[in-house]
């Protein structure tokens, strides 16, 4: 530049946000400091602005040097064989259509398979590929349903690249001991300094860790800081001792039963009625027992209930709430919760030594059957009770077991987690059997994986009938999307018959045959690929 340009250039003040102003108004209504108006002053800002920027940028001093980034820790697990590894990036590839509805196709939803994937490749104990880790926790970031199994898959490497990448930090949050504070479980030190001063999201994963390993260690370090906690901190700190929840528990949680968050003592009541031995739980039982009884003055002995006509404040501390829903009779509504809370244990004695399946086949008077039988399915759920759960169940054949009985079939499923699998299975079947699948979704949606053979042909065979009557075949798409998740892969061959397209009723909907056999093509090539996928991961025999 010009001598006196730099000249002026210099005497112009060095602020950025000045020059800024001036270059948007434009030299003709505002000229820099010092600078007269007429052709030199655009020159002349121009050079203001490249002095103060050169100023500035030679001005800044060196940073220290950042510490080297430490290479991810290893992990011991073997590798993925080649075929089971190009699988998985094939599922991880694979994204919803853009459309969002209409009919699917006959090809099978990748997506969907990965959960299952995930599943059998952490029962075989592989560890993750790393080129698959970005892929794998944009995968769980959107899904998380997915996290469990993708960050345990994923191991420690996907935590090292968590702490570098914002997007991934829910795999610290998730991770047991993925805080990058996170003690070691047998470090007493640092486990009492991340609960001290860790953040919340660390000091609840720590809890649930060391829950898990020595649930007194957990409750001991609970009660150091009880008192000086947070009301909706001590709701989620208290809801960690469900896991491993035992009689040692009984002291702290009945002197949470005085808390002065109503949600706290709610919660302590709730844990301490699933412990039948509890002192909560006699309390329980002595109130509900003066309210239910049997009348053996009648020609068919039946069972009376005389309900609460009151909540004092000793039914309030023990978790009763006092207030009824909108809707609900307040006398029902406590009634419901004393019956819940009482163990299951209190019945059989205090109705004549009958069996639970012999009490809730008793009639009960002045139509209090509904109420009764609803909160005794509550506390088999909650005390995990098989005998009264498969008492309330009935037979999957009666004709109340497919309408409004005084169980609905929101209960019936929750009991039914309370059985073993087999079990589980086999009443499901004879219900899909005498009552069809239109109200069986959520049944089958807690029987395990895959579906046990009785079960499976239940459900095929529903299928197939509903084809063959003409139904809508939409109004099954969420029993055919559990097939292909849930159906053992050797079914597969007993469902090619099914694959041509039905010759359609004269009422059938438009169109229906050919969306049916779209769909069971669909669910065969899902078995099949669910069926490769699980010989892919199955460990090579060693070379004789």
């Amino acid at each position: 530049m010009s001598r006196t340009t730099a000249t002026v250039a210099a005497s112009l003040p060095d602020h950025w946000e000045e020059l800024v102003t001036t270059a948007l108004l434009g030299t003709d209504r505002r000229t820099p400091p010092g600078v007269a108006p007429g052709p030199q002053a655009p020159s002349a800002l121009l050079d203001a602005a490249a002095t103060a920027t050169v100023r500035r940028r030679a001005g800044l001093r060196p940073a220290r040097p950042a510490e080297r980034l430490r290479p991810a820790p290893e992990d011991p697990r073997p590798a993925l064989p080649p075929a089971a590894a190009r699988r998985l990036a094939s599922l991880l590839a694979d994204r919803p259509g853009a459309s969002g509805g209409g009919r699917r196709g006959p090809a099978p939803d990748l997506m969907e398979l990965l959960p299952q994937w995930l599943q059998a490749a952490n029962a075989c104990g592989y560890a993750a590929p790393p080129q698959a880790l970005p892929a794998l926790l944009d995968a769980a970031r959107g899904r998380t349903d997915l996290r469990p199994a993708a960050l345990r898959f994923a191991g420690p490497r996907a935590l090292w690249l968590a702490r570098l990448n914002p997007d991934w930090r829910f795999a610290l949050r998730a991770a047991p001991g993925g805080g990058p504070s996170a003690p070691d479980l047998r470090d007493p030190e640092g486990i009492r300094r991340l609960w001290q001063e860790g953040l919340f999201a660390e000091r609840v994963t720590l809890l649930t860790a060391l829950r898990s390993r020595d649930a007194a260690a957990a409750r001991a370090l609970l009660e150091e800081t009880w008192a000086t906690e947070r009301a909706e901190d001590r709701l989620m700190f208290l809801d960690s001792l469900r896991a491993g929840l035992g009689p040692d528990d009984e002291d702290f949680l009945e002197r949470a039963l005085t808390d002065r968050s109503r949600n706290v003592r709610a919660t302590a009541a709730e844990l301490l009625s699933a412990l039948p031995a509890s002192a909560l739980a006699a309390r329980m039982a002595v109130r509900a027992a003066a309210c239910v009884a049997v009348d053996r003055t009648r020609a068919v002995p039946a069972i009376v209930v005389e309900a609460p006509h009151e909540c004092d404040a000793a039914m309030e501390r023990d978790g009763v709430v006092a207030k009824a829903p909108a809707g609900r009779g307040e006398r029902s509504w406590w009634l419901g919760q004393l019956v819940e809370a009482a163990p299951l244990g209190t019945w059989p004695v205090r109705l004549g030594g009958r069996t639970p399946q012999q009490i809730v086949a008793l009639p009960v008077a002045d139509g209090w059957q509904g109420e009764l039988h609803a909160a005794w399915c509550r506390a088999a759920v909650r005390q995990r009770d098989a005998e009264w759960s498969r008492a309330l169940l009935g037979e999957p054949s009666a004709p109340e077991a497919g309408g409004p009985g005084a169980v609905s079939l929101a209960e019936r499923a929750r009991l039914l987690a309370a059985l073993g699998p087999g079990e589980r299975a086999a009443w499901v079947a004879g219900f899909i059997e005498t009552h069809g699948l239109s109200e069986a979704f959520q049944l089958l949606g807690v029987c395990a994986v895959p579906w046990a053979p009785p079960l499976g042909r239940a459900v095929v065979d529903a299928l197939n009938i509903a084809r063959d009557a003409g139904s809508y075949p939409w109004s099954f798409s969420g029993v055919m999307g559990l097939a292909e998740r849930c159906l053992d892969p050797s079914e597969a061959s007993r469902l090619d018959a099914l694959l041509a397209v039905p010759d359609e009723p004269e009422d059938a909907a438009p169109g229906a045959g050919g969306y049916w056999s779209e769909a069971f093509q669909r669910l065969v090539t899902t078995l099949r690929l669910r069926d490769a996928m699980l010989a892919e991961l199955a460990p090579e025999e060693p070379a004789p």
